[in-house]
């Protein structure tokens, strides 16, 4: 399932990605920036995933690379450590560190903590404008 939504996530199929998750979960990004609320259902997901066509036209191409898959005493669960690598447009690469810890359970994704490096990726994709912004909106 872990292969599964990265790989689904770098190469852009975020209409199949939802159904990778239970109709009810736990889902959260401890590092976002700015802060949102847990995703707690398949619903809530399907809009996370949405991306407006002309946004994902404008992100830079990614892979999944350096990937760990660590397995614990509990058997419903990983920690996976791996990263984004972006195609910048002057063909440069960017790598974004990331750390998941999932819990699946009948064949789908019931809990996860999404550890991604925030300024990295706005970096990656060329948005660091943006996050400044939100981080000036939050400070005041």
């Amino acid at each position: 399932m872990f292969l599964r939504l990265v790989h689904g996530v770098a190469d852009g199929n975020s209409s199949e990605l939802p159904d990778l998750y239970g109709e009810v979960t736990d889902v959260r990004h401890p590092m976002a920036t700015p802060e949102h609320e847990p995703l707690t259902s398949r619903r809530a997901l399907r809009e996370h995933f949405t991306v407006p066509p002309e946004v994902r036209e404008s992100l830079p191409k990614r892979s999944v690379v350096d990937v760990v898959v660590h397995e614990t005493a509990d058997p419903e669960v990983i920690v996976a450590e791996f990263a984004y690598e972006f195609t910048l447009p002057d063909d440069s690469r960017s790598k974004v560190p990331c750390v998941f810890v999932m819990r699946v359970r009948d064949g789908q994704i019931i809990e996860s903590r999404d550890y991604i490096d925030p300024i990295r990726t706005y970096t990656a994709r060329g948005d660091l404008d943006r996050l400044l912004a939100s981080l000036r909106k939050g400070a005041s």
